[in-house]
């Protein structure tokens, strides 16, 4: 090891005496090299993060089986990766029925899903009068107004749980979504501004302002409502920011103790998209960058998409993940949809033969079950039924 080496003692590796201990997370400057080590590095640094990963979570991974339901893939902010939005009148724009929600969560609760996953464009009657107009036929104001009352609808009709990612959201509508989901998501994406500049991957985007992001993420954190989100490799941004945006997740977390799950999600080239032509983040990169985010974060949920990782995404468990996020046995993953989910007994079996056991958990991660279950509301009662005396998914079948 070269002198210079920032030793990983901090992180959880065992000390000279032999002990290992509960560390609050390694330093940026420490972050900052061990994100850009070396091929010789990277073992030792994947060894650290999947002990930290063994102390947090011993034995087990876990994955959510879900149901995607893109509510409306209109949107006001034009992001340079992404392939789900369109404007009105483009083929493939929809906006879903209440009829359409209910058929899609029925299917998925008689496979055995217990996430009903909203994903949708943010606000996007601000600026198209045509969902403005298809709001008014449904009966309801705003695409948040609708969310909402679709959250309810699958929480009455069915046994699943809504998980909603709508964007950035003000204190109120965050108290009242969770008051219809036990968990929120928002993805910080980056910390670096500049990526909105004219040409990057933000430019047309002014959703994705880092500062409004995590003006939202704190709001959850104050009202203490479970809360996932993560950052976007490989759009544009350096080692170092990502190791920022890590950074002012941990920060609100340590605030709030709210983030359920941190998300380290890697750009996928489509050609359909402005960056087309942009180069995928590596493999290495890759195990890098979720294994920093493991020792910057040793005690929270750290979770990277199998889809998106190519055919041997069992070697993201080796960077010291503990989840593989939502896994649909009905629903494709409308945000990358050229990547299919793996099979539920594959994954099984590839996560058992790393020596670790798959277990389904429900969109709110067992540790924070109870904050959710204690308040009085038909939310508190379908999460006690949907939770098994461990607080993962129960009976399913």
């Amino acid at each position: 090891m070269h002198s210079d080496t920032p030793s990983l003692a901090g992180s959880g590796e065992r000390a000279a005496d032999g002990r290992s201990a509960p560390s609050p997370g390694i330093s940026r400057e420490e972050a900052c090299f061990w994100i850009r080590s070396t091929s010789q590095e990277l073992p030792r640094l994947l060894d650290r993060a999947s002990e930290l990963r063994n102390q947090f979570k011993p034995g087990v991974i876990t994955y959510s089986r879900k149901v995607f339901l893109p509510l409306t893939n209109l949107c006001r902010d034009y992001c340079g990766y992404c392939r789900f939005r369109r404007d009105p009148g483009e083929p493939g724009a929809h906006t879903m029925t209440p009829e359409e929600v209910l058929e899609v969560a029925g299917a998925g609760e008689a496979l055995g899903c217990r996430e009903a996953l909203f994903s949708l464009g943010d606000k996007p009657e601000l600026i198209f009068p045509e969902m403005r107009e298809t709001l008014g036929r449904l009966g309801y104001r705003s695409t948040l107004h609708y969310l909402e009352a679709m959250c309810e609808l699958v929480l009455r009709k069915t046994r699943l749980l809504p998980h909603p990612n709508p964007g950035l959201m003000s204190a109120e509508w965050i108290r009242r979504l969770a008051q219809v989901s036990p968990s929120l998501g928002l993805m910080l994406e980056t910390s670096n501004p500049a990526l909105l500049a004219p040409g990057a991957a933000h430019d047309r985007a002014p959703d994705k302002l880092p500062s409004k992001r995590l003006r939202t993420i704190e709001e959850a954190g104050k009202q203490g409502v479970p809360f996932t989100t993560g950052v976007l490799v490989g759009i544009g941004e350096s080692a170092e920011d990502r190791v920022d945006g890590l950074l002012a997740i941990r920060d609100l977390n340590r605030r709030y103790g709210h983030i359920q799950e941190v998300i380290i999600q890697n750009f996928r080239a489509k050609k359909e998209i402005p960056m087309r032509d942009w180069p995928e983040p590596g493999r290495a990169e890759m195990l890098r960058t979720i294994a920093v985010a493991r020792l910057l974060m040793p005690d929270v949920n750290l979770q990277a998409p199998p889809n998106l990782s190519g055919p041997d995404y069992e070697e993201l468990l080796d960077a010291g993940i503990n989840d593989w996020g939502g896994i649909s046995p009905l629903t494709p993953d409308f945000i990358n949809p050229e990547r299919s989910w793996p099979h539920l007994e594959e994954l099984e079996r590839r996560t058992n033969a790393k020596g670790l056991e798959l277990r389904q958990r429900l969109p709110v991660y067992p540790e924070f079950v109870e904050r959710v279950a204690l308040r009085p509301s038909l939310l508190a009662e379908r999460l006690a039924s949907a939770a098994d005396p461990d607080r993962y998914a129960g009976n399913t079948a």
